[in-house]
């Protein structure tokens, strides 16, 4: 059996290590995007982070939001979601962007960390980005970038090894946007949807 699962171990290295790699530029402009985008995470500032997102991305976090709070077991766990990100009802958050969304969302889970001042100041002014290389597929269209980071807090040194990944925009080619969900799996239909069959009277 372990010659076997070895066997198969071998096998898919061996297929791996046999695809060609493309390895994007080290000045590449999504390197620099990547560097702005953690920075303004680590300082907290949603709006700036929320700007470089991809606009689709967004929409889905939004959507998703939205879709734990309907599903919430009882009136009052509803009641809670939407008192944590600071609206009244699910239709005040449906008004909102979903940049807005993301800001509120974003602000509601640091909120509960309780971050002391003076360790966010630290955080920010120890904070290191060491882009350790760019990947790029699509013909260069999307790019994944494998990043180091290193900070500080008042007494804890935080390291993370991160994968982030970029999509040049369709309209402007000088123009990128981080997909925060590209990780996960995506769908999309193949087939347009057939409209819901009319009831019968």
């Amino acid at each position: 059996m372990n010659l076997i699962r070895n066997s198969i171990f071998l096998a898919l290295a061996i297929s791996l290590t046999s695809l060609p790699a493309k390895d994007g530029p080290a000045d590449h402009p999504a390197a620099a995007i990547v560097k702005n985008y953690l920075e303004a995470v680590v300082k907290q500032d949603w709006k700036t982070a929320g700007e470089m997102l991809l606009p689709s991305s967004l929409e889905r976090r939004k959507d998703q939001m939205i879709g734990a709070i309907k599903n919430s077991s009882t009136m009052t766990e509803e009641a809670a979601k939407l008192n944590m990100l600071g609206v009244k009802d699910v239709k005040e958050l449906e008004a909102l962007s979903p940049q807005a969304a993301y800001i509120v969302d974003r602000k509601a889970v640091h909120e509960r960390m309780k971050i002391p001042d003076e360790a966010l100041k630290r955080k920010v002014e120890t904070l290191k980005i060491n882009i350790l290389g760019l990947s790029q597929e699509e013909d260069g269209k999307i790019i994944h970038a494998v990043v180091r980071t290193k900070q500080e807090t008042m007494d804890t040194l935080i390291e993370e090894l991160l994968l982030i990944s970029l999509i040049q925009d369709k309209e402007n080619a000088k123009k990128w946007f981080i997909v925060p969900d590209m990780q996960q799996p995506l769908t999309t239909p193949l087939k347009p949807q057939e409209p819901a069959p009319k009831a019968t009277k």
